[in-house]
């Protein structure tokens, strides 16, 4: 994959000061996920008038849509600190000891690809879950006892791409299970606006609708194009994103109007030209073009099947007419 592809929902080194800054803090500035806002403002405002923490949260769904922000929604909304950690970071118990003897009461804990903890560790978390105890082993003289530690009662928030990936009693401990949804192309239009005030370059409406028609849904992807937008409009010395500038930008940048690049597009290609259109297996795909099978079903393919360029059935990929059409390919009967 392209290093510094723009429409890879994955986070990358250069999104960190971005996300700083650019991050809403409470429930009325995040855009989008309604009913799920509606569902937490209850949950949360019940758990500040109980005083108890709030129940373990699940986010799951495709990157680039807010998990993470959400968390730190969560923490400011409860009143509470944030400690974010990433799930293959935490290779043993020990590791996740630490880390829960450092929490505060109300504190959230946020792990990102909690799919991906390993099972010892896992197993550590359900105590610390369930019962605000950790439980290790401590060795003494070759005879292996349990200790049991007392945890402040804190909120963990997980999040994944795979919640299929999880074990059924790592998911039965989350109280509230939420599936983040692609945004609408409103929704991402009201992203941008806002990045362009925090970021002191301002868009006329019209540009922010094409840029937020090409953002595939994700503000994370939203804020990237925006900024390679304004470096655009910098390096020109202008002091307004409009319409013009946006549509250069784009076909410098080559996003076409449906908020596909050359990745898209290659992969698109490869089932029609090598596999006939499909069906084909992920991992013959994947082999293909030089990909993992993995990144191509979280980062390609959910958006691909949103707006009907492939179908996932089980007997593998298929490209659909749409597809086709867009390619400027004549359609499946003509064809074979």
């Amino acid at each position: 994959m392209a290093k510094e592809r723009l429409l890879d929902a994955r986070k990358e080194e250069d999104d960190a000061f971005s996300d700083i800054t650019l991050r809403p803090r409470t429930l009325e500035e995040y855009v989008g996920q309604s009913e799920l806002k509606r569902n937490l403002r209850v949950f949360i405002g019940a758990a500040k008038k109980r005083e108890e923490p709030l129940d373990h949260v699940l986010l799951y769904g495709p990157p680039g849509l807010g998990k993470t922000t959400l968390a730190y929604v969560i923490a400011n909304e409860m009143g509470g600190n944030i400690k974010v950690v990433n799930g293959p970071s935490i290779e043993k118990s020990g590791d996740l000891a630490a880390i829960l003897c450092e929490l505060e009461p109300g504190d959230v804990l946020f792990i990102d690809e909690i799919h991906r903890l390993p099972r010892p560790v896992e197993e550590v978390l359900y105590g610390a879950m369930e019962d605000f105890q950790l439980t290790i082993m401590i060795n003494h003289d070759g005879v292996s006892k349990p200790l049991n530690m007392a945890l402040p009662p804190f909120t963990l928030v997980g999040a994944t791409t795979r919640a299929g990936d999880l074990s059924a009693p790592l998911r039965a401990r989350f109280g509230i299970s939420a599936k983040i949804d692609f945004y609408t192309q409103e929704e991402i239009g009201s992203i941008i606006k806002r990045t362009s005030r925090v970021l002191k370059m301002p868009i006329t409406e019209e540009a922010a609708d094409l840029l937020s028609s090409r953002s595939r849904g994700t503000p994370r992807i939203a804020n990237r194009i925006y900024r390679r937008v304004r470096d655009f409009a910098s390096y020109e010395g202008l002091e307004k994103i409009d319409k013009t500038l946006s549509l250069e930008a784009m076909t410098a940048l080559k996003i076409d109007d449906l908020g596909l690049d050359d990745v898209d597009l290659k992969y698109l290609r490869t089932i029609i030209e090598r596999f006939h259109g499909g069906p084909v297996g992920l991992e013959s795909i994947a082999s293909a073009i030089g990909e993992e099978a993995t990144n191509l079903e979280d980062v390609y393919e959910p958006y691909l099947v949103m707006i009907g360029m492939i179908n996932r059935t089980p007997r593998g990929r298929e490209v659909t007419e749409k597809a086709r059409k867009h390619l400027g390919l004549p359609n499946q009967g003509y064809l074979f």
